[in-house]
């Protein structure tokens, strides 16, 4: 999943994430997680449709306590943020379908 987008590797860089002009999508995940694994198929051509926002993938095991920071218990999770403030949360333990996760992009469109 995420060769689709930018893969996060610091939390300097978290911190640019945060504070930038343009949308970022952080996306939580796992390469363990079936559900992450059930979105693969669909992720790249939503990645494309909203080709105007920023896709940062963040690896629960490597970033705890940024999903902790975040609230994020359960992935995948999808955290939309813009100009240092949250804009969007698609935050839950079930399963996301493709319309779900599209329904979330479009509902923090500009």
């Amino acid at each position: 999943m995420k060769e689709f987008m930018n893969e996060m590797t610091g939390l300097k860089q978290l911190e640019q994430i945060k504070t930038d002009e343009e949308v970022n999508i952080l996306v939580f995940s796992a390469n363990w997680c079936p559900d992450c694994r059930f979105i693969e198929p669909f992720l790249p051509k939503l990645i494309e449709k909203y080709a105007d926002y920023h896709f940062w993938y963040i690896d629960r095991d490597e970033w705890m306590q940024v999903c902790a920071d975040f609230g994020v218990m359960g992935i995948p999770s999808f955290i939309a943020l813009k100009e240092g403030k949250e804009i969007g949360r698609f935050v839950s333990k079930n399963r996301k379908t493709e319309a779900e996760i599209d329904a979330f992009l479009q509902s923090v469109h500009e």
